[in-house]
This record gives structure tokens, C-alpha cells and sequence, in this order.
């Protein structure tokens, strides 16, 4: 007599609400401004592109969220668990991501990092971003606000 799992594939699923605690404890671990339940439930009723990775026990690697517009797609969030950085799941998201974003037509995708965010900043750049501009005290930081470096890359 076979035994029956209950586990998931190793990939990709929807983020949903019910795994956001999930979600949030990989989002307060990987950042000291960290998304908010209700950034991220607002992001899932908006409709975005919210997809997690997972282990093929259904734990998550990590995540990204993403707004179409017309002929772009938005880079909203994309987080990669402490734990399991280094590994390449971030470029396996950004090339999901980039596919995903060919099948819906768009032209570009886009991004802003932190401008102290060198590693991510590599990770992009290794992946065909390219720099097109700063958006000045865009995210919160310890001590007041902190540019962001745009970034997009031409699908």
C-alpha cells in the first residue's frame, strides 16, 4: 500500500492570502522596511502577478510581485528567503517573470533598488537590466529616505 503526501511540486504557485503569514515572515526577515499584510493583499485584490516559489515540500524559496501596464510590466517587489540566497533562485524568478511578461506583450520590465543594494543591483545587471535613472528618497531608511536606482530591461 502506497503512501499519499500531501506536498506540492517544486515551482511555482500563486500567492494567496492564506499563505501571506508565510510570505510576511520571509518579507520581516529579508528587510528592515518590509512590506505590510496589507501591501501585499492589496497587490492580490489589485490583481498583480503574485507568484511564489517553492521546495518540493511547499515551502517558499521565495516571491515576486508584479503590475502589468500596457506594453510593461512593473518589478514590485521580489524577495529571495535569507536562508536560501546564493542559490540562483532569484535570477529563476526574474526569468519567470521576464517570460511571463512576453506572453502578456509587454516591451519592458522595470524595477527600482536601493541604491545601497549592490548585490541586488549585480543580479539585475547580470540578468540584461540596465540603469535609466534615480528616483530621489523613494524608500524609507533608518535615518530619513534612500534613493532608488531604476532599472528595465527591453523583453
Amino acid at each position: 500500500m502506497s503512501a499519499v503526501f500531501e506536498i506540492e511540486p517544486a515551482g511555482f504557485v500563486p500567492m494567496t492570502e492564506d499563505r501571506l503569514d508565510e510570505v510576511l515572515r520571509i518579507e520581516r526577515s529579508a528587510y528592515d522596511h518590509p512590506w505590510t499584510e496589507g501591501n501585499f493583499a492589496d497587490s492580490l485584490r489589485a490583481g498583480y502577478q503574485a507568484q511564489m516559489l517553492c521546495d518540493e515540500r511547499g515551502r517558499v524559496l521565495g516571491y515576486f510581485v508584479a503590475m502589468k501596464g500596457v506594453d510593461e510590466v512593473h518589478l514590485l517587489n521580489i524577495t529571495v528567503a535569507p536562508q536560501a540566497q546564493r542559490q540562483g533562485w532569484g535570477r529563476l524568478m526574474l526569468d519567470a517573470l521576464a517570460t511571463w511578461s512576453r506572453g502578456q506583450g509587454a516591451q519592458w520590465l522595470w524595477l527600482e533598488v536601493r541604491v545601497s543594494n549592490a548585490r541586488a543591483q549585480a543580479v539585475y545587471a547580470r540578468n540584461g537590466f540596465r540603469r535609466v535613472g534615480e528616483r530621489k528618497q523613494y524608500y524609507p531608511a533608518v535615518r530619513g529616505r534612500e534613493d532608488a536606482i531604476v532599472m528595465s530591461l527591453k523583453l
